[in-house]
């Protein structure tokens, strides 16, 4: 056995510790049965009909079987030990093969005997063997977190939950009726975040495996190295432009470090830049992977189907927070460039045309028919199908053309990436059954409504502090879920009650709402339907009965506004999943780059938690400005405001601009960054962004004359 390859593409999680070489008998048929496997994924998903239950199942039990054959139970030293383990897996490994028969076979037969004579010995076998299996393959790549997380919501709904005090208590389920869920429901483990697996996320993975044999990886590092080196900080900004473009086709962090950081870190130390740096600005750089259309992870599948907003919306919504987020890691990548009075590495590198001559066909091309076919109507899981033969095709007018083996090989990558994945996703449908069944979700909304006292702004905060705990020991993907689950339609109820009071004040409600209103507020009826003011609004409306609330709002606020609303929240939570990649004292993404770097763990995740702020400011965007809903030139003015306030800020922290700065200037530049993201009016933004101009004008001027120190 060695040591784990980084195969944990969508996770966002450290690999699994050991697994088995490919070259090994185990190894060899995974390979053969991945490229089986993928074989039939993409029949599923684009000419096939099958159920989607037993789509679901034989997606774990497939995942199941390579997972345990992969990744072994445990590590064994002496030779008998390892066949003793290797029989273990093997042993499992059938077991998850035999799930998916034994719910073919029995699948409308268990129906029928759960509303007549209940469980018979073999429903428990396999029902039970689900969730145990469930545990152990998550338990193998994730470590130990996700499975104790899982045994805690099924006890908590079969046994414990009915001697918890207070708003948590739960009078529990028969333990078969528990096993039912998870086998055969919607919130189970072959429900809806299973189908969501099988399809959109796999299917993508697949995409991005193809798009990585083709020779991609090699032209993106290319073609950030033309276009960043002969700017200041030009190695830092070739791992910014080439993390943002691997994320296109990887949405992993820890992908995107291990494959771009070999060769963008040794890069940067090179021209001078300090290792902790160097780590820190791949790790922040790579964090936008699971951010930046159009695969964006497993999260954003989940979310078009929490929201029922179509995928390629949400990717279409995020292009311009993704721009807004590596553009902070390019600004504190050129200001400490300009601080260490770094030059341009220039150098004789290929041309543009060049490089998008020897590979470049082979990487647009397939995104464009990707993009396109979704816009023309087809489903993501179809066009992620023809973007994978567009790969293939555009490969042979290459240097690097595609033949039988190198497709077979990216068959294999793609459901190899997939393992960790899968079995995650599955199994976390065990949690989402308890949070259902029991009601913790309402119950943990109305808990942030009240904590929050109605803010939004404390809601984020209380939100970005549970993503950050859960992220310490769940993969992005999980996070997102268990959060959303709990917090989105809490987090979604106070942005739509900001937009409410707005729409109040504004005088502009329709007269059935005011009705309403005036049953709550008679004394200021008069007042109701005229502007008023905002504390005035929050008064009416908080006197309204609250058993009209929801007709107030479905009347008043126009459905987009709602969706809206609910995209917000759940995009703000996605965003704050991913901090716990680049946030010490568990830092994933910042650890695999400072063991390239050779640097400190935990300085180079400080490092790299500062660069990485984007992902607490952006999320603000979302919920008070109109970067979701404006129109054109108001997300244009939004992305204009920020980015102002993205370079204040960087250089408020690093108190250095194009010259260096003192204590009063970077004072005067953290005031510029709050008001220019603030939600105050336009006068306001435009007043800042005014004066950051003529700072900046006066900042470049200095540099000129070569003034370097911040006094």
């Amino acid at each position: 056995m060695q040591q784990s390859a980084n195969t944990a593409l969508d996770t966002g999680e450290e690999p699994a510790r050991y697994e088995r070489g490919i070259d090994s008998l185990p190894g060899q048929i995974v390979f053969w049965f991945g490229v089986g496997f993928a074989l039939l994924h993409i029949w599923m998903n684009t000419l096939g009909t099958m159920s989607e239950l037993r789509a679901s199942a034989i997606h774990f039990a497939g995942f199941g079987f390579m997972c345990a054959l992969l990744y072994p139970a445990w590590q064994a030293r002496t030779a008998g030990g390892q066949r003793l383990v290797l029989g273990v897996d093997v042993v499992l490994a059938l077991a998850a093969l035999s799930l998916f028969l034994y719910l073919y076979v029995e699948e409308l037969a268990f129906y029928r005997r759960m509303q007549t004579t209940g469980f018979l010995w073999y429903d428990w076998v396999f029902t039970v063997l689900a969730l145990l299996l469930g545990i152990e393959f998550t338990r193998r790549t994730t470590g130990w977190i996700i499975p104790v997380l899982i045994i805690v919501s099924f006890t908590y709904i079969t046994f414990w939950g009915r001697y918890v005090g207070g708003m948590l208590t739960f009078s529990g389920l028969r333990t078969d009726t528990m096993l039912f869920r998870i086998f055969f429901t919607d919130d189970g483990m072959f429900g809806t975040v299973a189908r969501i697996s099988y399809s959109f996320v796999f299917m993508f993975i697949l995409f991005g495996a193809f798009l990585l044999r083709s020779g991609a990886g090699a032209f993106i590092i290319e073609f950030a190295q033309v276009l960043a080196r002969r700017m200041m900080g030009g190695p830092g900004l070739v791992a910014v432009i080439g993390s943002g473009l691997m994320g296109t086709i990887s949405g992993s962090a820890v992908a995107n470090t291990v494959s771009t950081g070999s060769i963008t870190i040794p890069l940067m130390k090179r021209a001078g830049m300090p290792p902790k740096t160097a780590a820190a600005t791949e790790a922040a750089a790579s964090t936008g992977g699971q951010i930046m259309p159009p695969i964006m992870g497993a999260g954003a599948f989940v979310m078009a189907s929490f929201t029922q907003v179509p995928y390629l919306t949400i990717a279409a919504l995020s292009v311009l927070p993704a721009i807004l987020f590596f553009a902070s890691i390019a600004f504190y990548v050129r200001i400490t460039a300009k601080r260490l009075n770094l030059d341009p590495q220039g150098g004789d590198h290929k041309t543009l045309w060049q490089v998008l001559k020897d590979n470049g066909l082979s990487f647009f091309l397939p995104i464009s028919v990707l993009v396109g076919l979704m816009v023309w109507g087809y489903t993501p899981t179809y066009a992620a199908g023809i973007a994978i033969a567009a790969v293939v095709v555009s490969s042979w007018v290459t240097k690097n053309p595609m033949g039988p083996r190198d497709v077979l090989e990216a068959l294999a990558l793609g459901a190899r990436n997939m393992i960790m994945t899968a079995v995650l996703l599955v199994s976390i449908g065990v949690v989402i059954t308890a949070v259902t069944v029991s009601g913790v979700g309402n119950t943990f909304s109305l808990m942030i409504g009240q904590w929050s006292g109605g803010s939004v702004f404390v809601a984020i905060v209380l939100i970005a502090l549970a993503s950050l705990v859960l992220g310490m020991g769940l993969p992005v993907a999980a996070a997102y879920i268990v959060i959303a689950t709990l917090a989105a339609p809490a987090l979604a109820d106070l942005i739509t009650r900001t937009e409410l009071i707005t729409v109040i004040a504004a005088g502009t409600v329709p007269e059935s709402v005011g009705a309403m209103l005036m049953m709550g507020s008679p004394d200021l009826a008069a007042q109701i339907g005229q502007p008023m003011s905002r504390e005035m609004a929050e008064q009416v409306l908080a006197a309204a009965p609250i058993d009209f609330y929801r007709m107030i709002v479905d009347q008043a606020l126009s459905p987009a506004t709602i969706t809206t609303a609910l995209l917000a929240a759940h995009l703000i939570i996605f965003w704050l999943s991913q901090d716990s990649s680049v946030t010490p004292p568990v830092c994933l993404t910042a650890f695999a780059a400072a063991a390239i770097a050779g640097s400190r763990p935990m300085a180079t995740g400080v490092q790299a938690w500062k660069m990485a702020k984007g992902l607490y400011i952006v999320p603000l965007l979302f919920a008070y400005s109109p970067i979701l809903h404006g129109t054109l030139w108001e997300k244009l003015e939004v992305t204009l405001f920020t980015l102002a306030a993205l370079y204040a800020m960087a250089a408020a922290i690093e108190g250095h601009m194009e010259a260096g700065i003192n204590w009063l200037m970077r004072a005067v530049m953290a005031g510029l960054c709050v008001i220019l993201i603030w939600p105050v009016t336009a006068n306001w933004h435009w007043a800042a962004l005014a004066v950051f101009g003529v700072i900046m004008t006066w900042n470049v001027i200095q540099d000129r004359r070569g003034y370097r120190v911040a006094a």
